[in-house]
C-alpha cells in the first residue's frame, strides 16, 4: 500500500509540474489579435470639420477668455477641389446640396438668432443651397442627422434665404465654413473654389 500511495504522489507531482511549465498564452498576443480582428476606418476624402462662434472658442474658454455656451458652431465635411469643375459640374445648378460632402452640414444655434428677419429658435438644423451662378438658395430644415440631400424633405425646412455669390480671386481647394464678426452678430462665410457667399445672423 505504501509504494502504491507512492506513486501515486509521484504521478500527482508530475502531472502539477507539467501544467506549470506549459507556456501561457500571451495576453499582448490576444489583444494584438483583437486588433488585428477590428478594422480601422481609412482616412475620409473629405475630412469632417468644425466652425465655432466666438472663432476659436474652445480655445478662448481654455484661457479663460469666455465664459457660458458658444453662441453658434457649425459641422461640416470638407470635400477638395482636386482639380474638377465645381459649381456647374460637380455640384449642379438648381438642385439641392448638402452644403459639403457626406452627412448634410448642420448648424446649431445656442441661443435665439435672425435670419432674413426671422427668429430662428435655438437648436440644430441641417443647412443646404441650392447654388446657381449669380445666387444661393440657403436652407435651413429641421431634419438633422442626415445622409447627403437624398432624403431632403421641403415640408420640413424652417427658413429660405437667397445670397449673392462673391467671386473669390484665388481658388479655394477645400470647402470652407467660417464665422466673421458682424456689427449685429456673425455671418456665415461659405467659399469653395472661386466662389463664396456670406449669410448674416443676428443674435440678441
Amino acid at each position: 500500500m505504501k509504494r502504491i500511495s507512492f506513486v501515486i504522489t509521484v504521478l500527482s507531482f508530475s502531472m502539477f509540474v507539467s501544467a506549470q511549465t506549459q507556456t501561457p498564452i500571451s495576453t499582448t498576443a490576444a489583444v494584438s489579435s483583437q486588433i488585428q480582428a477590428s478594422k480601422v476606418p481609412p482616412l475620409d476624402k473629405s475630412p469632417m470639420d468644425m466652425s465655432y462662434y466666438p472663432v476659436d472658442y474652445p480655445i478662448l474658454k481654455t484661457q479663460d477668455k469666455v465664459s457660458g455656451a458658444p453662441l453658434m458652431r457649425v459641422v461640416y465635411s470638407r470635400p477638395q477641389k482636386d482639380n474638377r469643375e465645381i459649381f456647374g459640374g460637380l455640384v449642379e445648378y438648381n438642385k439641392v446640396w448638402r452644403l459639403g460632402a457626406n452627412e448634410a452640414t448642420e448648424i446649431e444655434f445656442f441661443k435665439d438668432a435672425i435670419i432674413a428677419g426671422k427668429k430662428v429658435p435655438k437648436g440644430r438644423y441641417t443647412l443646404y443651397a441650392i447654388p446657381t451662378e449669380t445666387k444661393w438658395t440657403v436652407i435651413l430644415n429641421k431634419d438633422t442627422d442626415t445622409w447627403g440631400a437624398f432624403v431632403y424633405d421641403e415640408k420640413k425646412d424652417f427658413l429660405r434665404t437667397d445670397v449673392n455669390v462673391q467671386p473669390l480671386a484665388s481658388p479655394v481647394e477645400a470647402f470652407s465654413i467660417s464665422f466673421n464678426k458682424t456689427e449685429k452678430g456673425a455671418e456665415l462665410f461659405i467659399a469653395w473654389d472661386t466662389a463664396s457667399v456670406h449669410v448674416p445672423i443676428e443674435i440678441k
